[in-house]
């Protein structure tokens, strides 16, 4: 089925394929996507936990950024050590605030000595675009917006990805390189959002719809929507920007210190040079006032985001920021943000769920195992 939208919506190069799947089509970041499909959230997320889902993520901003020392340019915006990255290898990083919060979560690969691809959220794409150009004005910003992204997951990827170009079973978690799939030169990375292994293919838009149809004739390969990409990421313990991650959240209240390069932390070669870099040392040091936990959920009902969680005396000690059910525990699960005295893991709290306290305690993430590709 289908669902009227704005006009104002817009659409990614792949939404006619999605209304022939019978997509039921939302808003979302400013663009009609799809939710699911008719086999269901259930049975998409499923599908992908045990071969491999299909996932639109065109509306992502890509974006190119080059120049003659950009590596160095780039470093006084995110905490990490660009200049290490190897070519052709990617990695996490945060776009952080003076106050230690984070703007924007993102992927950087570099393509070459002074050429770096961003893959930003779809919903902060416009304001990283602006601060990139004001931050980086002597480089050479592109955004690609004649560009699609898919992306691949699930334990069956790689099979399907050596049919079509076997040198891309060759990259690892966190590689990327160029090949031509569907007769259309594309940049590949593996790694993904949801656990499992998976490759993130940037591909010309004009041959998006081809590539997606080549993808969905393997047996292995069904079409998934941002439904099952939510719990999917869920359980494997993932933050989605926005919910788990805003400009009041620093990395380390996030659980992403991991992201900081040891060379850009306090008693690394390069420490410090990001903005927010003190806010965020301080509590490297001296502690964050609050914790991102895992949160296991005593009966059947989710506890969506919103949620108050008050500990055994009634007192709120946190809100969950992401909670729904989860297909692969067949139980529901969430995760949010607790006062750091209740943050170790067994705690017990009480959810607030339409004013009824809900028994929760706090758990370590990821729920699922993380499957990602490191090679043999």
């Amino acid at each position: 089925m289908t669902t009227e939208q704005s006009p104002d919506l817009k659409a990614t190069p792949l939404k006619t394929l999605h209304q022939e799947l019978g997509a039921r089509m939302v808003p979302f970041a400013g663009y009609d996507m799809p939710v699911q499909y008719p086999a269901g959230i259930m049975a998409e997320h499923l599908h992908t936990r045990a071969q491999a889902g299909l996932f639109d993520v065109s509306h992502m901003g890509q974006v190119v950024i080059s120049g003659a020392g950009v590596a160095a340019a780039l470093e006084k915006l995110v905490p990490v050590d660009l200049e290490q990255l190897a070519i052709n290898r990617q990695t996490y990083a945060l776009f952080t605030n003076a106050q230690g919060g984070i703007l924007d979560d993102l992927m950087i690969a570099r393509w070459a000595e002074d050429r770096f691809f961003l893959v930003v959220n779809a919903a902060c794409k416009e304001q990283d675009l602006d601060y990139l150009e004001d931050a980086l004005s002597g480089f050479e910003i592109d955004y690609l917006e004649d560009r699609a992204l898919l992306a691949l997951q699930g334990p069956t990827a790689a099979d399907v990805m050596a049919k079509l170009a076997p040198e891309l079973c060759e990259l690892v978690f966190m590689s990327g390189c160029r090949a031509t799939l569907a007769g259309a030169d594309c940049f590949v990375t593996r790694s993904g959002y949801t656990g499992e292994d998976g490759f993130e293919i940037s591909v010309p838009a004009d041959a998006a719809d081809a590539l997606a149809r080549m993808l969905l004739s393997f047996d292995q390969v069904q079409p998934v929507g941002l439904g099952a990409r939510d719990s999917l990421r869920l359980e494997a313990g993932l933050c989605l920007y926005g919910h788990d991650l805003d400009t009041t959240t620093t990395p380390v209240q996030a659980g992403l210190l991991w992201s900081i390069s040891k060379s850009r932390r306090p008693d690394g070669q390069k420490a410090g040079g990001f903005p927010g870099a003190e806010v965020i040392f301080n509590e490297m040091q001296q502690g964050a006032a609050r914790r991102r936990v895992g949160l296991q959920i005593e009966g059947r009902a989710p506890v969506r985001e919103g949620a108050v969680l008050v500990d055994e005396a009634g007192q709120q000690v946190g809100v969950v920021t992401s909670g729904g059910f989860g297909p692969t525990l067949e139980a529901p699960l969430a995760m949010g943000y607790v006062s750091s005295d209740f943050a170790a893991a067994g705690t017990p709290l009480r959810a607030l769920v339409r004013d009824k306290p809900r028994p929760v305690s706090v758990t370590k993430m990821p729920f699922v195992p993380q499957r990602y590709y490191r090679g043999q």
